[in-house]
């Protein structure tokens, strides 16, 4: 996601069964995770929430979330989305009921496994799931839930997160840290990951986008119906759709990767920068490896939402974006979709990086000297600036550090490691949580590991700690020149 003002970085506001199992993926991270081996034991519910400290009724326990099969219809006349949705996930524990993430919307009906099952509303998001039978530990099972309503939003994160309707009519759904239980039932927190498909119908002469291959489109009796799929892993706040009077631009990259670039009405301006996606990916390649998404492209609209989204391999952007946010959101793609934070205290690893992404196209395409600007930023900026910490920060303060501090922090760290170690940990780093999840502890043990160095007094100073880093921290390698 990229913030309303990126001061250092020079931007402006800104029913079948999935194909793919992502129970094959890469384990995740060891902080509170998953389970590994578990005992039998009586059937009980499922934990309320996934165990983020932040958000502690965020997310579902007691299952992965393996497959999305959601299919949708909206009409933008009424503004009402009628939706059947079908979850495949396995059972981490012996369940006697269990939660999904719903906001709104009016449940219909409930089956697992083909049965009828009871359920309930608690609280602001629970749908619990009561099955007719309980389902043991390492079973695969599958939740249908129809439902209907007119999908809202809520303000949190930096912003109004979830559905939002367009001055054209049109609607899409954007947000963070929740998204997908705006629209469908979820295990809606990045920690589980699943594959997602999306069949989506609208009226005539609308079209729906989301992420993922388009694997198909028709029309008949008034209806235009589409069918996307997106078959590696991807966290709920990355799935969306949007529906509007697209016009649709579509390419490919290099290695035949397809780009399908969105624009709604009153995006125009945004198509020059909308055909630099091949460079920008070919550049950031050049610094992150291989392009880990299965699309590029994006979903530009028009818009003002304040902030633009890294939506999976096809990020979302609102009508003040630029050139830097559209470098941003494409960099997120290896750092926030391909390693997903463990829990939302991790944010810098998503955003940090991000930013600093900017900083690099700088460099790289416009020849920015960073030290220079480095040492103008330290110079400027005033004594708030320092007080946010940059992990584990407190809920609701994710966002309030990390686009502007966190540049200069990742630049500081690159020279405490210097070139050759420093692009070795940003290279490696994907690789090593490929399709899963990461703490920000991992990754300074991660970094001191690839260094052979003790990096605590600086990971304290810029991350962990509030305040302007010691003189030390502050200026090593080439800054203290």
């Amino acid at each position: 996601m990229l913030a309303l003002v990126c001061t250092l970085a020079a931007c402006t506001p800104g029913g079948d069964e999935p194909q793919a199992d992502s129970s094959q993926r890469p384990s995740t991270a060891s902080t509170g995770e998953r389970p590994g081996a578990v005992q039998q034991r009586p059937a009980e519910p499922g934990a309320p929430g996934i165990g983020d400290p932040y958000y502690p009724d965020a997310g579902n326990g007691g299952y992965d979330a393996q497959g999305y099969d959601v299919s949708v219809r909206y009409d933008p006349g009424s503004g009402v989305l009628h939706g059947d949705s079908t979850m495949t996930a396995r059972a981490t524990e012996p369940l006697s009921s269990f939660n999904l993430d719903l906001r709104g919307m009016t449940v219909e009906s409930v089956h697992v496994d083909g049965a009828p099952a009871r359920f309930a509303r608690r609280g602001a998001h629970e749908l619990v799931i009561t099955p007719a039978q309980p389902t043991p530990a390492d079973e695969r099972f599958r939740v249908r839930v129809r439902y209907h309503g007119t999908p809202g939003r809520t303000e949190s994160g930096l912003g109004s997160n979830g559905w939002h309707r367009t001055p054209s009519g049109g609607a899409f759904v954007m947000g963070e840290p929740p998204s997908a239980s705006f629209w469908y039932p979820a295990n809606d927190h990045p920690r589980d990951k699943a594959t997602f498909r999306l069949t989506a119908r609208v009226p005539e002469g609308w079209q729906a986008v989301s992420v993922g291959r388009e694997e198909g489109r028709s029309t008949r009796d008034g209806w235009t119906t589409s069918r996307w799929v997106e078959p590696e892993p991807v966290a709920g706040y990355l799935t969306t759709v949007a529906v509007d009077r697209f016009d649709v631009v579509r390419r490919e990259l290099d290695d035949g990767t397809p780009v399908l670039n969105a624009f709604a009405p009153g995006s125009e301006d945004l198509r020059a920068e909308a055909r630099r996606t091949g460079e920008i990916v070919r550049f950031l390649e050049s610094r992150f490896g291989p392009y880990p998404a299965t699309t590029a492209g994006g979903i530009y609209l028009g818009a003002d939402t304040g902030y633009a989204l890294e939506t999976q391999g096809r990020p979302t952007y609102d009508a003040t974006a630029n050139l830097s946010t559209i470098v941003h959101e494409l960099a997120h793609q290896w750092y926030g979709n391909e390693v997903s934070v463990s829990s939302w205290a991790d944010i810098c690893l998503n955003e940090c990086f991000a930013s600093y992404a900017q900083w690099l196209w700088a460099e790289g395409k416009e020849g920015d000297d960073l030290d220079a600007r480095y040492h103008d930023a330290v110079d400027s900026v005033p004594r708030d600036f320092w007080e946010p910490q940059l992990y584990d920060m407190g809920a609701g303060n994710e966002f309030s550090g990390v686009y502007d501090k966190g540049i200069l922090a990742m630049h500081a760290l690159r020279r405490q490691l210097g070139e050759k170690t420093f692009w070795r940990v940003m290279r490696s780093w994907p690789r090593e949580h490929a399709e899963g999840n990461a703490s920000w502890p991992e990754f300074e043990r991660f970094t001191e590991r690839v260094s052979g160095r003790n990096l605590d007094g600086f990971f304290a100073a810029w991350f962990r700690q509030s305040g302007r880093p010691g003189e030390q921290q502050l200026y090593p390698g080439t800054l203290s020149n």
